[in-house]
């Protein structure tokens, strides 16, 4: 079918981000190739060249959605300043730990080691967690120092966690969350 279409309609860019994601969280940025993603939407590689000049293109239209999707999703953190600092934190924890975060922010972090432009957006996106994080810590009453040492810890122990299971936690490990907030906030 000519043009990007499917038998459904035509397909849009988003369609085409989407598919990214999911061959990204899937097979990271190896399989991030057009024949692939061709398949996965059941359209000719002509679809693909109707929307994106090329690979590049391509890539970068995923990494810009990215960064968008993941500013959306972390732009609710300085409207939590209100909450106490437990809950603030506890907060943030459940939105970075969710199904989107688990698979593509992993797969994210893997390609932003190889590709400078995404590994800017991503410690964009990190200094904005730790700031917040941060700033949880100070409201906790600690100094700057031991702020600035249990945001670094708490932040490391989430990234750690994101690469080291193979599925988003289960309801059971919130009580886990609840202890490591424990003992990060105890003084």
């Amino acid at each position: 079918m000519a043009n990007g279409e499917t038998g459904s309609g035509r397909l849009s860019v988003d369609d085409w981000i989407q598919a990214g994601y999911a061959i990204l969280a899937d097979d990271g940025i190896e399989g991030l190739k057009i024949d692939r993603l061709c398949a996965r939407l059941g359209v000719t590689k002509g679809s693909f060249y109707w929307h994106f000049k090329d690979m590049a293109g391509y890539r970068s239209a995923v990494a810009g959605a990215w960064a968008e999707l993941r500013d959306a999703d972390r732009s609710h953190f300085g409207d939590l300043g209100h909450l106490p600092p437990r809950e603030r934190l506890a907060q943030m924890m459940t939105s970075l730990l969710g199904e989107r975060q688990w698979t593509l922010e992993r797969a994210m972090r893997e390609w932003a080691r190889t590709d400078p432009g995404v590994a800017e957006s991503v410690h964009a996106a990190d200094r904005l967690v730790l700031k917040a994080v941060r700033e949880a810590f100070l409201d906790a009453g600690f100094d700057a120092e031991d702020a600035d040492m249990r945001a670094n810890a708490t932040f490391a122990a989430g990234i750690g966690f994101l690469h080291l299971s193979d599925a988003p936690p289960p309801a059971r490990m919130a009580a886990q969350r609840q202890r490591f907030l424990d003992l990060m906030l105890a003084h």
